[in-house]
């Protein structure tokens, strides 16, 4: 019987490559609904290939220009907004729904499709970071499953299979080191968008790439993995890795360490989560370890980039301040893409940000959606201040 799939974000990178699965195994899969915000020619693309119920967009114009890329006969329902992605999370016929969605927009339809007892293949780390609590214990009384689809989590969720929770001692989250790993701090200042945008092994949207050159990103997949594995942050280790082969790594109280290796492309873990526990024929190469010849490792540099020590101290604090760490760095990654942050400004705007927040006691949902507003609040009013 085919897996039905709801996929959320369908037109960025995470999304396109799902679509990519789906097509390449139609006697797996079958798409039900798609749901992206606003890049209607690649969506219009997708509907007419893999003919969706539903289909969602931002807002009501990008609705009706939508509909006029469609044919005259394409039978697909068209929504937009918020009730929009909550219709696409919880559709009754679906078994899955990818949430590729970036940023905090992706944490209410998440917690949707966990109300209606959606399993849920999580590629928006934002969710988790922001309401980890939330999301962890609503999937627990549901019963449902959260699937990874980071590398780094898939890794960790790979080699965790077969062994039993309680041998765990550690993860060792593996990072790139972004394109500026071996510049110079004192040249950050000059680091414009067009650069930071050029990751050396991963192909990522615009806003996951800024967050991979700040090593913001490892910092929220710290967070991510705390809740998805139920650690501490002290069993969370960051290590940088250029090659980008070795995704994660799981060490056991026995001193044992288990990898997860392979080429730096996403597709594998995002098949992984579609297909668990069966593995698909992806016909995609294992690395070329005579060729590369050697991995290496280094501990992060946490003053060059201070975006991961801020991680850290949100975790330690908990409460709201994950959710403030995030809206901040959200509102100080799209200014920065719109020139209106320096590259270099980024980690001190998310900086001042968390110090100004009084943690909330009590994180439930409101708590932590007011932490959310108010951080963006706060960070759009110091930019100009920066």
């Amino acid at each position: 019987m085919k897996k039905q799939l709801s996929i959320l974000g369908s037109t960025g990178s995470i999304g396109r490559n799902a679509v990519w699965i789906v097509r390449k195994f139609p006697d797996r899969f079958r798409v039900r609904a798609l749901a992206a915000k606003e890049n209607i020619s690649i969506l219009a693309g997708q509907i007419e290939a893999l003919s969706p119920d539903l289909a969602v967009v931002i807002d009501e114009p990008s609705a009706r220009a939508l509909r006029t890329l469609l044919p005259s006969h394409c039978r697909t329902e068209i929504l937009f907004g918020d009730a929009g992605y909550i219709a696409a999370a919880t559709m009754e016929n679906v078994d899955l729904v990818v949430v590729a969605i970036v940023g905090a927009a992706g944490l209410m339809p998440t917690l949707a499709a966990i109300d209606a007892s959606k399993d849920v293949a999580l590629a928006n780390k934002e969710t988790l970071v922001m309401a980890g609590a939330v999301v962890m214990g609503r999937a627990a009384e549901k019963g449902v499953r959260i699937l990874p689809i980071d590398s780094e989590h898939s890794a960790v969720f790979q080699c965790m299979a077969g062994h039993r929770r309680q041998d765990l001692d550690k993860i060792i989250l593996t990072a790139s080191g972004g394109p500026f790993l071996y510049r110079p701090r004192n040249k950050f200042e000059t680091i414009g968008v067009e650069e930071a945008l050029k990751h050396p092994t991963w192909s990522m949207g615009p806003k996951i790439s800024i967050d991979s050159a700040t090593l913001m990103n490892k910092g929220l997949e710290v967070i991510e993995a705390k809740w998805l594995f139920d650690l501490s942050h002290k069993q969370i280790e960051v290590l940088i890795h250029p090659q980008s082969v070795i995704h994660s790594m799981v060490s056991f109280r026995d001193g044992s360490v288990l990898a997860q290796l392979g080429v730096p492309d996403m597709k594998g873990a995002i098949a992984y989560a579609l297909s668990h526990p069966d593995r698909l024929d992806l016909a995609q190469q294992p690395p070329d370890f005579a060729g590369i010849g050697a991995f290496t490792f280094e501990a992060p540099d946490v003053e060059k980039f201070p975006c991961l020590a801020l991680a850290f101290e949100a975790i330690k604090t908990g409460e709201t301040m994950p959710a403030v760490l995030n809206a901040a760095n959200e509102v100080a990654v799209a200014a920065f893409l719109n020139n209106r942050l320096a590259f270099s400004k980024i980690p001190d705007l998310i900086n001042q940000v968390m110090q100004r927040h009084q943690v909330s006691p009590h994180s439930g949902l409101d708590d932590i959606l007011n932490a959310d507003a108010w951080a963006r609040g706060v960070a759009g009013a110091l930019i100009s201040e920066i």
